[in-house]
């Protein structure tokens, strides 16, 4: 390796080298996210993405946690604590994980047995707890540039909006509200995010493994996508996971709360 391959890419360089790697992988290009977006989805379906999208959702505050007790700063303590927050939110007006049992509740699922994980899929376990393991496990600067997958969030969730309210009845304000907020929420933590990655990494091997890190959290979304598709569009439902039918409020009602 030459002098020059182990120098930094300047910023804009190495910015542009982290949107190119959302370009090409983020799972809005996944054809489960068309087809849900496109109101082609079916009621079971949809009823599957929130049981295992509630998985990751719920260990976003735990992936948090992890992070922060490793975190000797104490503004980067305080800087990072309200992504927990805005999660969790407080014992009243709860949070993104009480907006997404709101979701849950609005396909017709009882919001408990979503919040059991019980129907979860294995696929969706392994990517989602690898997810949690290499923020609490690898360098600091690699556990922050993996949540850089947020700079492209704001997109899919105003697609996710407009395809939910265009195509299914169970699609309103109230139950939409997690991606309503997640609007607001998510360039406030891109903001910082993205700053202290580009100002951290510093050298060509530090911006590789940051380009590696977001490249393996566009992964983890990938495969819990490929799960669905492979368990519910397919109709290979794996042991262990959410069959149809299963934790309904109203079974015979159901089949009217998606349509």
């Amino acid at each position: 390796m030459t002098s020059a391959d182990r120098h930094a890419q300047t910023r804009a360089g190495f910015h542009e080298r982290l949107r190119r790697i959302g370009a090409e992988r983020y799972h809005d290009r996944h054809p489960f996210h068309k087809r849900l977006h496109g109101g082609q989805c079916t009621p079971d379906e949809v009823r599957a993405w929130v049981i295992n999208r509630w998985y990751y959702q719920s260990r976003i505050p735990m992936k948090d946690a992890a992070f922060m007790s490793r975190v000797e700063d104490p503004q980067l303590r305080r800087i990072w604590r309200h992504r927990i927050e805005d999660h969790d939110g407080d014992p009243d007006q709860g949070g993104g994980i009480r907006r997404w049992l709101a979701l849950a509740h609005a396909v017709g699922l009882d919001p408990d047995y979503v919040a059991s994980g019980v129907g979860v899929m294995p696929a969706t376990r392994f990517a989602v707890d690898a997810y949690v393991r290499f923020v609490r496990d690898m360098p600091l600067l690699d556990a922050v540039a993996a949540s850089l997958t947020e700079m492209f969030a704001p997109r899919i969730h105003a697609e996710r909006i407009e395809g939910l309210l265009r195509h299914y009845d169970f699609a309103n304000e109230a139950s939409l509200a997690y991606f309503r907020n997640r609007l607001s929420e998510a360039p406030k933590d891109v903001e910082f995010g993205l700053t202290y990655v580009l100002d951290h990494a510093d050298t060509r091997e530090k911006q590789d493994a940051a380009a590696a890190a977001l490249t393996f959290k566009t992964d983890v979304l990938w495969a819990q996508l490929d799960a669905l598709w492979h368990g519910y569009v397919e109709g290979r439902i794996p042991p262990g996971a959410w069959q149809p039918g299963e934790g309904m409020l109203n079974p015979a009602l159901a089949a009217a709360a998606v349509s």
